[in-house]
């Protein structure tokens, strides 16, 4: 199996793309990056220099991924959504010269497994998002999202919880730290803040 690279998509020769992967129309993805199996990166998506991309991910149209982000397998990002990588941006430095790629140190935000980036969503780096958590569209991300957590807003905040199918989960009657999720019947445990699947 091949990869499948549209003829108007910039693909840096250095980047390595995995089988099955497609890259639509004018999609960029730059040097040393590294794209797994099975990933789909839509119309007019950027990947940056170096950035790591697990197997099955999906980058939608004009999604931005700055270096050095990390996304882990199965992650989804949605339409226009960005992961940023300096958190004090400028133009020039304190005597007004413009700045390159040297006079700033590049900071990532890392996605793990499962997880999913809402359209229009701003990662602003660092910043870590957990597994199969969920962050609602529009939602700027400015601290760490925990492991199924569903979060929404400016800055985004835990609303909720959501299980590996994505919906949010229910609280179980008769458990206040038991959560359930209504499609698959997965069943989950709060502590601490933090939601764990039961074995």
């Amino acid at each position: 199996m091949n990869s499948r690279i549209q003829p108007t998509a910039q693909v840096d020769e250095t980047a390595a793309v995995g089988d099955g992967t497609t890259v639509w129309d004018l999609a960029q993805i730059r040097e040393d990056a590294r794209l797994g199996s099975g990933c789909i990166v839509g119309r007019g998506a950027y990947v940056g220099p170096g950035v790591r991309i697990g197997d099955n991910v999906k980058l939608q149209n004009y999604a931005l991924v700055y270096e050095p982000a990390v996304l882990a397998d199965g992650v989804f990002v949605g339409p226009a959504a960005v992961l940023t990588n300096d958190y004090f941006p400028r133009s020039v430095d304190p005597r007004g010269r413009l700045k390159r790629g040297g006079d700033w140190e590049a900071v990532a935000v890392v996605v793990d497994e499962g997880a999913s980036l809402g359209a229009r969503s701003v990662c602003v780096a660092p910043v870590r998002v957990g597994r199969w958590a969920l962050v609602a569209a529009g939602a700027v991300v400015t601290r760490d999202v925990p492991d199924f957590a569903l979060v929404a807003g400016v800055p985004a905040r835990r609303i909720g919880w959501v299980g590996r199918a994505g919906v949010r989960l229910v609280e179980r009657e008769g458990e206040p730290a038991g959560w359930e999720c209504p499609e698959t019947g997965a069943l989950y445990d709060e502590k601490d803040g933090e939601l764990t699947e039961r074995a």
